[in-house]
């Protein structure tokens, strides 16, 4: 019973949530038959994930929620380009942003996941149907929040041409991609070398920062918003408050907290774990050495 309560609960949370944003998206901007673009979104985000959610429930599987989340991401992009018939220049990079983002990332997680044979985090999850669908449906949420500003952009039917929002925006983008990707790899390669099977990696971006694969993501998400800013009209200011959720998500909900909790788990007493731990940040990346 108590699964259920807390499934229940979890669901109705994340669609609240999402009611919210979708409010905020939907006070300016393109329609499809009757129905604000951005809302369509919205549908868009939770329908994935339920389809999907049927073949891992039945399955017993997690091997495609990650995937799943990166294939969400570029349906609603394009579902927001195509019915806003939304071809301008900012529209169409900000589009383009998220599917290689999405594109490189999905299939990393997917592959990282066939290569362990499980996600760890799914173990007791998804054999309680309420927990596992809660999972599925705090995803859709996930998703469509955290890509609620460039959503925000693509569907106000505003256009401005490119100005220095848009290529500050875009700088922080391709900063924030560039130390995502080089982190994924400096930590895929440690991983590889079996002398490192039970050591904890201080290298490379590493030892400039905890967590620099997750400042990245939050430096390109913080991107797309200043892109999008220009265009964002009435209540649609608002959802650059999708920011926040992308911060306290990666540190406090997923991401930092969990990897964090593990680590201490594992090498709490080791002395040079706890000088990392000391020396190094958490998110922000600083130049090892240095007085912070």
């Amino acid at each position: 019973m108590q699964q259920w309560i807390i499934g229940i609960l979890g669901s109705m949370g994340a669609i609240v949530m999402a009611s919210a944003v979708a409010w905020a998206g939907a006070d300016q901007g393109a329609f499809y038959d009757g129905v604000s673009v951005f809302v369509w979104c919205g549908v868009f985000a939770f329908s994935v994930q339920w389809l999907i959610f049927i073949h891992a429930w039945f399955a017993q599987t997690e091997h495609f929620f990650d995937l799943t989340g990166s294939l969400t991401y570029m349906v609603l992009v394009l579902v927001a380009c195509y019915l806003s018939e939304a071809y301008d220049v900012r529209s169409l990079v900000i589009v383009g942003l998220v599917l290689i983002w999405a594109l490189r990332l999905g299939p990393v997680l997917f592959f990282r996941i066939q290569k362990a044979g499980e996600d760890r985090r799914f173990r007791s999850i998804k054999v309680s149907f309420p927990t596992f669908f809660m999972t599925w449906t705090l995803q859709g949420a996930w998703v469509f929040v955290t890509v609620s500003a460039g959503l925000g952009a693509i569907t106000s039917g505003t256009t401005v041409a490119p100005e220095l929002a848009f290529y500050v925006g875009l700088v922080m983008w391709l900063a924030g991609f560039a130390i995502e990707v080089i982190a994924d790899r400096q930590k895929t390669a440690f991983r590889a070398d079996p002398a490192n099977a039970d050591a904890f990696i201080t290298t490379g971006l590493w030892a400039w920062s905890r967590h620099p694969n997750y400042f990245g993501e939050i430096l390109l998400w913080a991107g797309i918003a200043v892109i999008a800013i220009p265009t964002l009209q009435g209540n649609q200011i608002y959802l650059l408050l999708s920011l926040i959720w992308v911060v306290v998500l990666l540190t406090a909900i997923s991401g930092v907290r969990m990897l964090e909790g593990r680590g201490n788990k594992r090498w709490g007493n080791d002395p040079e774990y706890q000088a990392y731990m000391k020396r190094t940040p958490m998110l922000m990346l600083w130049p090892p050495g240095k007085d912070r």
